[in-house]
């Protein structure tokens, strides 16, 4: 299900503010060279998620799920002076290009970069976190969540993308992926310690606040 028809994708496109020339290159890389592609932020999501991060201006941010680090990149330009984000991927294969892109746009003094089961990695981070973005297998999501939210300060924020799921969030029969985020998104939507709100940018970005 296409939440907006390409005519009007494209006019979205068109119509906002352009990525930087390194960030159009490694979009290009990404789609030449990496499996999977489309999960990629992109143009329009990517200055979605840079305008947040200006907005919030955190000191910590955490990312799960780098891929080939357009969206990394896309936070870390909002964070403070001696801000810094963590970044977990479980595919090594990726970790150059990333690094490459990071140095182009001068942001590796911003960056550390980790490799493997994010669920063995976040409970031993002595940090506290002011922005978390989930992009990583839609299985874990809750999982996710669980992890990390004794790790965000009050008035931080949870970010999950692919909360729509091309739309099958609301089929009456779900696969495994369709039916893990629909589970993330009631959690979300119950838990007393987050108010939240879920906006169609692309394929659905969750923003949860932590009120308590």
């Amino acid at each position: 299900m296409k939440i907006i028809s390409d005519q009007l994708e494209k006019y979205v496109d068109q119509h906002t503010s352009s990525e930087s020339e390194h960030l159009y290159n490694l979009n290009r890389e990404t789609n030449l060279k990496a499996m999977m592609p489309q999960m990629l932020s992109g143009h329009v999501q990517g200055k979605f998620l840079e305008f947040l991060s200006t907005m919030i201006e955190p000191k910590r941010i955490l990312e799960i799920g780098t891929f080939t680090g357009y969206s990394g990149i896309c936070l870390a330009k909002g964070l403070t002076g001696d801000g810094k984000i963590i970044t977990i991927d479980i595919n090594a294969e990726l970790t150059p290009m990333v690094k490459k892109y990071v140095a182009l746009e001068n942001l590796q003094h911003k960056f550390d970069i980790r490799v493997g089961n994010a669920l063995d990695i976040i409970p031993a981070l002595d940090e506290v976190f002011d922005l978390v973005f989930i992009d990583a297998d839609k299985i874990n999501y809750t999982n996710y969540f669980d992890a990390v939210i004794d790790k965000v300060r009050t008035g931080g924020w949870i970010l999950a993308d692919n909360v729509l799921w091309d739309g099958k969030v609301i089929d009456a029969k779900k696969d495994k992926d369709t039916s893990a985020i629909d589970n993330y998104n009631k959690k979300i939507k119950a838990d007393m310690r987050v108010e939240n709100v879920i906006v169609s940018i692309r394929d659905g970005i969750s923003i949860a606040r932590k009120i308590g």
